[in-house]
């Protein structure tokens, strides 16, 4: 049975910033295609959760909770629990990712 996949707060806001980044400073196109891989790479997450690895940032601290998957250069960020996907973070790998996981997902003690 799929599991069910949700998106923080957070991970909308990713998703919306990153269209309108691309939007402006590329094409519509561009920002069209880009939206609708990420969207098929997280609802292909329903069927194949545990497939994605662990963010090395993560590792190094000891934390296994969290998984990823690509398209590059973009990473998305979740956890699986129980029967859910959460997803908490969507962006380009090419950001300084230890910053941002630390700022997300350790500094938010609902982390959302």
């Amino acid at each position: 049975m799929p599991c069910e996949v949700l998106l923080t707060e957070g991970a909308e806001r990713d998703l919306e910033a990153l269209y309108d980044y691309l939007l402006e400073f590329d094409s519509r196109k561009s920002a069209d295609h880009v939206l609708d891989r990420l969207l098929t790479v997280v609802e292909s997450l329903a069927e194949q959760p545990e497939r994605g690895v662990h963010p090395r940032e993560l590792l190094n601290l000891g934390i296994r909770e969290y998984r990823q998957v690509f398209f590059k250069p973009y990473r998305v960020i979740y956890r699986v629990m129980d029967e859910r996907v959460i997803i908490y973070l969507i962006a380009d790998g090419r950001r300084d990712m230890q910053t941002l996981l630390a700022t997300r997902l350790l500094a938010d003690p609902g982390r959302s």
